[in-house]
């Protein structure tokens, strides 16, 4: 399964990650934690220079061009585990909704040339569950020790980016599934675990060697 986790900055996912991970493994599962843009000598790289305040002259479409670079690197990557025939739980902190999201609706690029884009860059890799994060965008800046070029932007542009995963979402209900990541710690770990669960479980019942 690959499982991706969305939302905008400051609503928790990276932190959340490593105990929905412990957890995980104790169930047995296989499980690769992972991030974009990253995952890869190179993707790290790139995310050096993306997110570098000293890089604020950084146009936006170059900034979108890049992001896509890494993401070619990590899906060559991440499609070695998933083929391996080993039944890997890969978990990314962001994919491609990240581009649209940001790129596309907090830049308001061209949509149709982002998703076409996208789709060549993570060359035809989906996600099977998407996780959004669901925050109110003046909060999770809040939340934020340490500020990075694109958490600087302004809260008009954050603010379109939570809007956009939210549009996201409510056009692809199957895939998507969304937390109220205002919630206590405690609480948003539970209910990542149950979402993740639920769908390992589905997809471990259709499975056909069942």
């Amino acid at each position: 399964m690959f499982i991706t986790l969305e939302g905008i900055d400051g609503s928790g996912k990276t932190f959340h990650i490593p105990s929905l991970v412990e957890y995980l493994r104790e169930k047995g599962y296989t499980v690769y934690p992972t991030r974009e843009p990253s995952g890869t000598l190179i993707g790290d790289q790139i995310r050096k220079i993306v997110l570098d305040l000293k890089n604020a002259q950084l146009n936006h479409h170059a900034e979108t061009l890049l992001f896509l670079a890494a993401r070619a690197q990590f899906v060559e990557e991440i499609n070695e585990l998933l083929k391996s025939g080993k039944k890997y739980i890969v978990i990314s902190d962001r994919f491609a909704d990240s581009t649209i999201a940001y790129q596309g609706y907090g830049h308001k690029q061209d949509l149709d040339v982002i998703r076409a884009l996208n789709q060549y860059a993570a060359n035809n890799l989906k996600p099977d569950l998407t996780i959004l994060f669901n925050l109110d965008p003046e909060i999770g800046l809040k939340r934020k020790t340490e500020l990075n070029r694109i958490d600087a932007y302004s809260l008009e542009f954050h603010r379109r980016v939570h809007d956009g995963y939210l549009e996201l979402a409510k056009n692809e209900p199957g895939r998507w599934a969304i937390i109220d990541a205002s919630q206590s710690r405690e609480n948003v770990q539970a209910a990542l675990r149950k979402v993740i669960l639920e769908r390992i479980h589905a997809q471990e019942d259709a499975s056909p060697l069942k």
